[in-house]
């Protein structure tokens, strides 16, 4: 249960309802993030874009790397709420209950290439408070195994959006019981 009051169907505004009501056809509930999120317009449709353009676009980094990336900065934050979210999409995404349950135990039993498994350390490394820390090295080192500036900036991107999200859902307590 959330620590605040979250605005109900009826309570939000007409635009975001407009986004919401395909989700309360199919699912019959809207989740406590999307709630939240609608409790200011500008914030929603801010984090709506994201989502949109980082996570469920087609874009040079797979699906698979970027449920694995949600995944592991969910964990790696604590939010119960976003690693269950994310168990569910990442299987709907075609990822098996097995590579799901590995990425969960850590990049380290994940049955991946090195290649990807670089550059998800590189993604837990880059959400940590200290990744001021990091350097051009480690920047250099992922280019060295072939990946590219822009997806290298994708990889960020969405690491960045779990931090912001987690500590949306962690902060208001979302997924919480009672």
């Amino acid at each position: 249960m959330a620590y605040i009051d979250l605005p109900e169907f009826d309570e939000m505004d007409p635009e975001i309802q407009e986004r919401a009501r395909p989700i309360m056809e199919k699912t019959g509930k809207l989740g406590e993030i999307f709630k939240l999120l609608a409790v200011r317009k500008d914030i929603y449709f801010a984090t709506d874009h994201m989502v949109q353009d980082y996570l469920l676009k087609k874009t040079e980094l797979p699906y698979r790397v970027k449920e694995a990336i949600a995944l592991l900065i969910s964990k790696e934050n604590g939010c119960k709420m976003c690693v269950d979210v994310h168990k569910g999409i990442a299987k709907m995404l075609g990822l098996s209950e097995e590579l799901v349950e590995q990425i969960l135990q850590g990049v380290d039993a994940m049955d991946v290439d090195e290649k990807e498994k670089a550059l998800l350390r590189f993604c837990i490394r880059a959400a940590q408070k200290d990744n001021y820390k990091m350097t051009k090295a480690d920047i250099d080192a992922l280019k060295k195994l072939g990946y590219t500036d822009s997806q290298i900036v994708e990889a960020v991107a969405i690491t960045g959006y779990f931090n912001y999200i987690n500590t949306l859902s962690n902060v208001f307590g979302l997924g919480q019981e009672g």
